[in-house]
């Protein structure tokens, strides 16, 4: 007996909720193109060569696999838009200078990020390319947090952060590249006996390495951090950048927050890392970050960086208040003259929901959604309120 059930972590999304993403969707594409961001529409799949060029040993795992039947090789369905996208600044488009580039559509992962979340999410972002500069890294979060608060998602808080400090340790510590994917994965998850554990062949580095995870709050953690971890070029120019990202939004009235330990979702972001969180939410409702060494696998190292959210995830947050009032329809004549088909056009085009009436069909108001009626009255058609069907 079939149960047409879907996959774990799998979901329809209904008609109302449907609606609510659709038009979060139209407001982040169109609130992009007014600051200049050009929509690109990547493939769902392409060959894993590309699709993983650049990024880390976690975007493989979460990558959902198969053969090409026509090829022979190896294909994958994209579990993050950020790669395909930096993909084609690199090499299809191959622009000078800053290019502004952004997406909206599903990705699916092999296991879902968190408890209960889709395996299916529909990922919207933008990312900015060739601009090396903090000025960039400020852009990219000023959108996500305009973004967030024009579909109807009041971001609370702003959380940063700099794997290059990570980075930077790793290197002082003179770790392999295996024992560094298991710390970073430590680290973010903020295991310290974990990390604690990896971190004894780290030297001197390891002292700092296990504070990390520690170093979370406001603006005194740069301080502390300035005196916990030992001095270094890149160390430095990351508290710096750090410093003066909370000086920014803090004078908007936003709540900054530093988190040393957090390195960016899929182990490839090689800068300032960011994410936002809002009430109501126990994960973060948008993330993103700077990973200029992504495009280095298409054939052009490009500074990039950008952020995306899922749609999906935060339909929760969007309040029926901040989507515009349920309108209802208007029930017309399922025969129509020429002269009713000319109304009807015209009161769609004015923005109403017009539903014919099924002969035979013997509806319900409420199904219809429907509390006006288009009739033919003195040799005209006008719209009157619907008593009865």
């Amino acid at each position: 007996m079939r149960t047409w059930a879907l996959p774990e972590h799998i979901e329809d999304v209904l008609p109302f909720d449907a609606q609510k993403l659709e038009r979060a969707r139209r407001i982040a594409l169109d609130l992009f193109t007014s600051h200049g961001y050009e929509l690109v529409i990547p493939p769902l799949l392409e060959y894993v060569d590309s699709l993983l060029s650049g990024s880390g040993h976690d975007m493989d795992l979460a990558t959902f696999k198969l053969i090409d039947q026509l090829s022979g090789r190896t294909m994958g369905i994209r579990a993050d838009t950020t790669p395909q996208v930096a993909r084609i600044d690199a090499h299809v488009l191959n622009r000078q200078g800053v290019s502004r580039l952004c997406y909206a559509g599903s990705v699916l992962h092999t296991l879902p990020s968190g408890l209960g979340k889709s395996r299916q999410p529909f990922q919207v972002g933008a990312e900015l390319y060739g601009h090396a500069g903090l000025d960039a890294d400020i852009e990219i979060q000023q959108l996500m947090i305009d973004v967030l608060k024009a579909i109807g998602v009041k971001a609370a808080q702003l959380d940063i952060g700099h794997p290059a400090i990570f980075r930077s340790l790793v290197d002082l510590a003179g770790v392999d590249v295996e024992t560094a994917e298991a710390m970073f994965v430590a680290t973010e998850a903020k295991d310290i006996p974990a990390l604690s554990q990896l971190a004894e062949s780290a030297g001197a580095a390891k002292t700092a390495l296990l504070a990390l995870p520690t170093l979370y709050g406001g603006e005194e953690i740069l301080a502390r951090a300035a005196k916990v971890l030992p001095t270094d070029a890149r160390i430095t120019e990351a508290l710096a950048q750090l410093t003066a990202i909370h000086t920014q939004f803090s004078a908007q009235g936003i709540v900054v927050s530093i988190d040393l330990g957090e390195l960016g979702g899929f182990n490839y972001e090689s800068g300032v890392v960011f994410a936002a969180f809002a009430n109501g939410a126990s994960d973060a409702v948008a993330r993103g970050g700077r990973y200029d060494e992504v495009g280095k696998a298409f054939g052009r190292a490009r500074a990039a960086t950008g952020f995306s959210l899922d749609l999906k995830a935060l339909l929760p947050l969007i309040s029926t208040a901040e989507t515009p009032e349920t309108r209802r329809a208007i029930l017309a004549p399922a025969a129509v003259d020429l002269r009713a088909k000319n109304e009807m056009t015209k009161l769609r085009a004015a923005g109403e929901i017009v539903i014919a009436r099924l002969r035979g069909h013997d509806a319900h108001t409420h199904e219809l959604g429907c509390d006006r009626e288009l009739v033919l009255k003195d040799g005209e058609y006008i719209v009157v309120p619907l008593h009865n069907l």
